[in-house]
């Protein structure tokens, strides 16, 4: 073999290994993009969740105050009702 063919072989390989190299660093860069957009989308359907819960809590809390309230009235009544 001629060192004009030896040196073209060089190349090629070290051409190869770099594509190799390159080709490794996106399949690593692609697989940590999969990852963190699974967790956002986990992270999205969390948020979506607490968003609704805190809707419904915050509904039943407004319920609940609307009958302390009535419950409030109808003991001033009761207690004037007594002392009548």
């Amino acid at each position: 073999m001629t060192h004009e063919n030896e040196t073209k072989i060089d190349a090629v390989t070290a051409l190869t290994d770099q594509y190799r190299a390159d080709l490794k660093q996106y399949q690593d860069r692609e697989s940590l993009h999969l990852m963190v957009e699974n967790q956002l989308q986990g992270t999205k359907q969390i948020i979506i969740e607490m968003s609704s819960t805190i809707k419904k809590l915050q509904t039943d809390n407004n319920t609940l105050l609307k009958e302390n309230d009535r419950l409030s009235e109808e003991i001033q009544l009761l207690e004037m009702k007594i002392k009548k």
